[in-house]
C-alpha cells in the first residue's frame, strides 16, 4: 500500500509540474509571442492521471513479483488502491471544476530582423523581426528556390501562414505518439465522467483490472529488470489498444456486430474485462501447473 501510494502521488504531481513547464515552454515557441494563453491546473491534472496510473501499476506489479507476494493478494490490493486513487482524484477534479488559471499571460517579446521559423522542413525568415510580422519575408520550401514576399497577404502570397509557427520540434515520434495516446485516454475519462459516473467507474475499473491481470509478465524470467521492460512494452500496447477501441469508427463497427446488444459506452470496458478474465485464468492455470513441472524436473 505504501509503495503504490507513494509512486502514484509522486508520478501524479510530477506529471502536473511537467505539464505546467511544458505549457510555459509552448508559449515561448510560438510567434507572435504577444499571444496570450492561460492554463488550467485541472486540465493538467487530467492529463497527468493516465500516465501516473499506468506507471504506478507497472511498478507495483514489479514490486510484488520481486517480493514474492501471492498473486491474488497483489492483484486485489493493487486493483483496490488504483481504483480508489483514480476515482477519488477524478471526482475531486470534477467537483472543483475550473481552478483559477495558474499560467500568467506571456509577455510580449521583440526580436530583431532575420528571425527564422521552421516547421516540417519549411522555413520563414522575417526580415523585420516580430516588430512587423506581416512585413517582408523570405520563404524556403524544400526543392524550390527561395521566395521573397514583400507583402505576404493577398493573392499568390499565401504559401505559408505565419501564426502560429513553432520552432522545430525534435521530439522522437515514440514519445510524441505516447503523449498523444495518454492525452486521448484522459479525454475519454473526462468525457465519461461528465456523461455519467457509472460509465466512468466501469471504464476505469475494467482498465485497471486489465492492467493488474498482466502480473504474470513480471515473472516470466529470473531478471526483474527484463521483466519490467517487457511489461512496459505490453503496457504501451494497452495504451494503443485503448486509443484504438475508443475511436468512433471502431466503436461503431463493433456496435454493428453486436446489433445493439450492448450500450456503446460499455463496449470498450467489456473488451477490457474479457481480456482481463483470460489473463487471470492463464495466471491461475500457470500457477497450478508450475509445481508439477518442478516435481518432473
Amino acid at each position: 500500500m505504501l509503495f503504490f501510494s507513494l509512486n502514484f502521488a509522486v508520478l501524479f504531481i510530477a506529471g502536473i509540474l511537467l505539464g505546467l513547464l511544458s505549457s510555459w515552454v509552448e508559449l515561448a515557441r510560438f510567434v507572435p509571442l504577444g499571444t496570450t494563453h492561460t492554463g488550467d491546473i485541472t486540465e493538467l491534472a487530467w492529463k497527468a492521471l493516465p500516465p501516473a496510473l499506468y506507471i504506478s501499476i507497472l511498478l507495483a506489479l514489479s514490486y510484488t513479483a520481486r517480493r514474492n507476494i501471492p498473486v491474488p493478494v497483489a492483484i486485489f490490493g493493487i486493483l483496490v488502491l488504483a481504483c480508489a486513487f483514480s476515482m477519488g482524484i477524478s471526482l475531486g477534479m470534477g467537483r472543483t471544476g475550473a481552478i483559477n488559471p495558474v499560467l500568467s499571460p506571456a509577455s510580449s517579446m521583440q526580436t530583431g530582423p532575420g528571425l527564422i521559423l521552421s516547421r516540417s522542413e519549411n522555413a520563414i525568415i522575417l526580415l523585420r523581426g516580430t516588430s512587423d510580422i506581416r512585413g517582408p519575408r523570405v520563404v524556403a520550401i524544400p526543392g524550390q528556390p527561395l521566395i521573397y514576399q514583400d507583402v505576404p497577404i493577398g493573392p499568390n502570397n499565401t504559401i505559408l501562414s505565419l501564426p502560429a509557427l513553432p520552432f522545430e520540434d525534435d521530439t522522437p515520434w515514440f514519445m510524441r505518439s505516447l503523449a498523444i495516446d495518454f492525452s486521448l485516454s484522459s479525454r475519454e475519462m473526462k468525457s465519461r465522467l461528465d456523461s455519467s459516473f457509472f460509465y466512468f467507474a466501469i471504464y476505469v475499473f475494467s482498465l485497471i483490472l486489465l492492467l493488474v491481470s498482466l502480473r504474470f509478465l513480471l515473472e516470466l524470467s529470473r531478471w526483474p529488470l527484463a521483466n519490467l521492460f517487457l511489461g512496459a512494452l505490453v503496457f504501451r500496447g494497452i495504451v494503443a489498444l485503448e486509443t484504438f477501441l475508443n475511436a468512433g469508427e471502431i466503436n461503431t463497427l463493433i456496435d454493428s456486430f453486436l446489433v445493439g446488444r450492448l450500450t456503446p459506452m460499455l463496449i470498450t470496458p467489456a473488451i477490457f474485462g474479457a481480456l482481463a478474465i483470460l489473463f487471470i485464468f492463464y495466471t491461475l492455470l500457470a500457477r497450478i501447473a508450475r509445481p508439477r513441472r518442478v516435481e518432473d524436473d
